[in-house]
């Protein structure tokens, strides 16, 4: 880990990689080419109380799907981002939208694709099944795989961070 977790304190966005970090990285193509995903329905809640703690949340994806686009509506996530070419820029755009300097944010990856985003941020989050290269470089790594419930360790993570600072 490069940094302290009281970097967190500042945080008022928390981005999230899809594949990988809500999910375990599989999704299931039927022979109809109907992709499903399996997610954890813990990460869910944790969503819910970042949300309600006052924290921003978004899903910068490089990915399109239909599965993540409806769990993303059933978590009310207000900034959802799929087939992203250019996840700094998406994340410029919405820093810039929710009047947020990027320092401020935070983005949680599993993958060489999401180094430049993790890079680019006040505060970088690889899930414990992250390539290699990641887990080095990032100022946290969770102790849960994507999808069994990182996701949720990292809400709770920043919640109490923001709790400790009252």
């Amino acid at each position: 880990m490069s940094s302290g977790l009281d970097k967190l304190n500042d945080i008022r966005l928390v981005a999230f990689d899809v594949d990988g970090v809500f999910t375990d990285g599989r999704f299931y193509l039927s022979d109809d080419g109907i992709e499903t995903k399996a997610f954890h329905t813990q990460d869910g809640y944790g969503i819910r109380q970042l949300l309600m703690s006052g924290v921003e949340v978004a899903v910068i994806s490089g990915r399109d799907s239909g599965a993540v686009e409806k769990r993303m509506a059933e978590l009310q996530v207000p900034h959802v981002v799929l087939g992203c070419k250019d996840k700094v820029l998406a994340m410029d755009e919405l820093a810039a939208k929710l009047d947020l300097k990027v320092s401020a944010c935070a983005y949680v990856g599993d993958d060489l694709p999401d180094l430049p985003l993790l890079e680019h941020v006040g505060f970088s989050i690889a899930v414990a099944n992250a390539v290699p290269a990641l887990l080095t470089r990032c100022d946290y790594v969770t102790s849960k795989a994507g999808g069994f419930g990182a996701v949720r360790e990292v809400c709770e993570l920043v919640i109490s961070m923001r709790s400790s600072e009252d």
